[in-house]
């Protein structure tokens, strides 16, 4: 299946949200950006990096970066899609990474933190 907005041959950033590493922040559950690879933290996370790495980018092509989850979404017209192209791995964060994560980062009233 081709999606506009999908360059399958990028690999992810890393493993993990790239500002919330950067600034010893946690998140919820990852995404990436299929335009570029970043890696960024989801919409219920506290500060929602893959929403905005779409709009200060333009990359509006996101999917779960999440174990077992194959799913695409695009910001600009709120398609949703079951699956997509197969992207470079890897396909997912590390299956031993806790959710919230990463392990020693999350507070321990988190639940209280989350959007939406």
């Amino acid at each position: 299946m081709s999606i506009p907005g999908v360059e399958p041959t990028v690999p992810p950033s890393g493993t993990g949200c790239v500002e919330c590493d950067a600034t010893g922040g946690w998140w919820v559950h990852l995404r990436r950006c299929t335009q570029c690879g970043h890696i960024g933290c989801c919409d219920n996370s506290p500060e929602q990096h893959g929403r905005k790495h779409a709009a200060d980018t333009g990359h509006t092509v996101i999917t779960s970066f999440e174990p077992g989850e194959d799913w695409f979404y695009d910001f600009s017209n709120d398609n949703f899609y079951e699956s997509g192209p197969a992207l470079a791995p890897p396909d997912s964060r590390p299956a031993d990474q806790p959710v919230p994560g990463p392990q020693g980062r999350v507070p321990e009233d988190w639940r209280s933190k989350l959007n939406g």
